[in-house]
């Protein structure tokens, strides 16, 4: 049994722009959200977001999730890839065309630049497509000095829109 002092509170980014990535996203946050060292805390709106990087394919579809967690930082990032292996993601290239990517942006309390997860995201300043939906629920908190919500104004958030209003949108409806 783990002792309130074990839990720390982690940010997701997920992401996806084949087959189904809002159902891929879903299950993916229910998969982490049924685990006991896991609890899902908060889920930003839904939004759809030009690609970035790699620009000539179909747009996605992006949020963000606060987690509660016993895991330590490369622990989670290790469940996570296992949530996507276990959804066969497809990712062939860097930047390019997934059916789900989940990223670790933030874990309370760490910083580190490790080669296998560096926290917070390195590049999670500089994208709008992480910025918003993370300022849903987490515009106050701070990242490299800066809240969220700063970090946001001077965002590029062009094109980006809510797909859907309701942070429930992952929950099962059944």
């Amino acid at each position: 049994m783990s002792s309130e002092a074990d839990w720390r509170v982690a940010t997701l980014g997920l992401g996806g722009n084949l087959g189904d990535p809002r159902k891929a996203m879903s299950e993916a946050l229910q998969a982490l959200d049924a685990r006991k060292d896991c609890v899902v805390e908060a889920v930003s709106r839904l939004y759809r977001t030009p690609p970035w990087g790699k620009t000539d394919q179909a747009w996605f579809f992006n949020a963000c999730a606060q987690v509660r967690t016993t895991l330590k930082p490369e622990a989670l990032l290790d469940a996570c890839l296992d949530i996507e292996r276990s959804m066969k993601r497809v990712r062939d290239e860097r930047w390019g065309p997934r059916t789900l990517d989940i990223d670790v942006l933030t874990y309370e309390g760490v910083a580190q630049a490790e080669t296998r997860l560096e926290v917070p995201h390195p590049r999670m300043t500089d994208r709008g497509f992480v910025l918003m939906p993370l300022a849903d629920f987490a515009s106050g908190m701070t990242v490299r000095g800066r809240p969220v919500g700063a970090w946001l104004r001077d965002a590029d958030v062009a094109g980006i829109e809510v797909a859907d209003e309701d942070a429930g949108w992952w929950r099962s409806k059944g």
